[in-house]
């Protein structure tokens, strides 16, 4: 990948590795549904001007079929999966079904992008490295609902996964910020009406709020701008890796806002991931060997 796509590798990893805790708090006054709803409507509010701006949303006319589609399988469904399913299992669970994707996406893919041996290795060890990050608690809520639960988490991981690869292969001559127009203004309107059903029927404090805007603006409008331009950039297998990194970021933001101790564990997975990051991006030998013929080749003439 290019620096380009390093850093919005990073920046994505970084907008989808707070949203938990973020999530947490706004839910405390409004409804899960309503928290959904209200990011998706806040960034489309915040991206439709800049599209505007930038004479793309045209880019959307004939492309509703396609559109509706991602808004569905990568905004909708999950979300409300997630968001329900964590109710019923621990959070160490839900990363660690989510960190799946990669493999997911690898197998969509296997047809025209064979599974290498290097990549395997990096999928294997990235999976690990969250595993160790997150633990392995798979201990649901005592009612027996922790299987529907998981089961709902796991359901949204595969529905992320089938959305990169709708996006990469049907939706790669969107610009991202039309793109992202779409799938949010559509979800919006998908969910308005159980939004306006499930709105705070009391007041509703001023991090609630807070929360909801930042969903809104960062984790959702930046987030998925930066994320559908790394998969136009990088492909979809490396655009899905950010599910590995989301942990690291979760546990880095323990460790700096509420003081957690760093351990062996840590030290651990954060390398797991980080060689299974660089193992899973590299090209595979083949095509750097056909990349070091075509240089010389071109450095001879």
């Amino acid at each position: 990948m290019n620096r380009l796509a390093w850093f919005l590798f990073v920046l994505v990893s970084f907008l989808w590795g707070i949203p938990y805790l973020l999530i947490k708090i706004s839910i405390e006054d409004l409804s899960p549904v309503f928290v959904v709803a209200g990011r998706a409507a806040i960034a489309a509010a915040v991206l439709i001007p800049v599209a505007w701006a930038r004479g793309t949303l045209g880019a959307l006319r004939g492309r509703f079929r396609v559109v509706a589609l991602i808004a569905m399988v990568h905004i909708v469904g999950p979300f409300l999966l997630i968001t329900y399913g964590e109710q019923h299992i621990t959070s160490s669970l839900t990363g660690l079904l989510i960190a799946v994707e990669p493999v997911v996406i690898a197998l969509l893919l296997s047809g025209s992008e064979p599974i290498t041996p290097i990549r395997l290795a990096g999928l294997v060890l990235g999976f690990a490295g969250v595993a160790v990050l997150v633990g392995l608690d798979v201990s649901g809520d005592g009612d027996g609902q922790g299987l529907i639960g998981a089961a709902m988490v796991l359901l949204a991981t595969v529905s992320y996964a089938v959305a990169t690869v709708v996006v990469q292969r049907r939706a790669s001559d969107i610009p991202p910020e039309s793109l992202t127009v779409g799938t949010t203004a559509i979800t919006t309107v998908v969910l308005l009406p159980f939004a306006v059903t499930a709105r705070p029927a009391g007041p509703v404090g001023a991090d609630s709020w807070a929360a909801l805007v930042v969903l809104g603006v960062f984790c959702t409008a930046v987030a998925l701008l930066s994320f559908y331009r790394l998969i136009a950039l990088a492909g979809s297998n490396r655009a899905g890796l950010v599910t590995y990194v989301n942990p690291v970021v979760a546990v880095l933001l323990g460790v700096l806002l509420l003081n957690e101790p760093v351990g062996a564990g840590t030290a651990a997975g954060f390398a797991l991931v980080v060689a299974g990051c660089w193992l899973s991006t590299r090209p595979p030998r083949t095509q750097t060997r056909v990349d070091r013929l075509a240089t010389a080749d071109r450095s001879t003439r």
